[in-house]
């Protein structure tokens, strides 16, 4: 496994620059939880307003209103008269992250094959998913990402109910850090997720709720799955204790 760096906030801030002509709250609410899901800022870490406004050259305010908007979705602890804490990565977050994922995003599928004579958001879907085979092929894993959630976003707004997008993001923290734990660890499924996307995708322009459901279901994979992928990786279970007691 490739070993994580630990470097100083200061150290993972250098070199990046605001840019004063967009909100600064949202700049910095994106640097700290880029930081954060890949696990270059780990958990128990202490994360200063004084370290992160000097760094990118910002008032503590807007820092500390990013920071807020950062425990909202529990990726930090802020603790009175101690400071701002990277939260630990929670396995039970993860697994109820799964299912609040499926049950709406099954929704939003069926509802999207309902819609399949949309052609032009059935021609972005795929799209989106040949962008993804070219990342992959490229070994791009950052931008296979990107595409991965632009795919399942496309799904949400075909459906016509985008903002249920916003309340499914808030909810995958813990979902995206160990997503980047388990590329660490070589737990890799690239070309079976492209052929997993076709199939739903396929569904979708057919026009049909259930077979799109059905492949959105053999995609995320059921609680059961999610739980035995983890059971069946137990150094990746290790390391993420390993990890949440470095950093108490």
């Amino acid at each position: 496994m490739t070993q994580l760096k630990d470097e100083s906030v200061s150290e993972l801030l250098k070199g990046i620059s605001l840019d004063a002509n967009q909100g600064m709250v949202q700049q910095i609410y994106a640097i700290l939880m880029d930081l954060i899901i890949n696990i270059r800022l780990k958990p128990g870490r202490r994360v200063s307003e004084k370290e992160v406004a000097e760094s990118l050259k910002a008032s503590k305010t807007p820092v500390r209103e990013a920071l807020i908007k950062l425990e909202d979705i529990g990726l930090v602890n802020i603790v009175p008269k101690s400071g701002t804490y990277v939260a630990p990565i929670s396995l039970e977050h993860y697994i109820e992250a799964c299912f609040t994922r499926l049950q709406l995003e099954i929704g939003a599928v069926r509802r999207a094959a309902e819609r399949s004579n949309d052609l032009k958001a059935v021609l972005h879907l795929e799209a989106t998913i040949n962008r993804q085979i070219k990342a992959l092929g490229e070994g791009d894993d950052q931008l296979f990402f990107q595409y991965d959630e632009a795919l399942h976003k496309a799904f949400f707004e075909m459906a016509g109910v985008s903002g249920v997008w916003s309340l499914v993001k808030k909810s995958q923290t813990d979902v995206y850090r160990i997503r980047h734990l388990k590329r660490l660890y070589n737990i890799r499924r690239g070309q079976q997720v492209i052929e997993e996307h076709r199939d739903i995708v396929a569904a979708i322009r057919a026009g049909s709720p259930d077979d799109a459901e059905a492949a959105l279901v053999q995609h995320i994979g059921s609680l059961e799955s999610e739980i035995d992928v983890l059971s069946s990786n137990p150094e990746l279970l290790d390391y993420i204790e390993t990890l949440n007691i470095s950093g108490k």
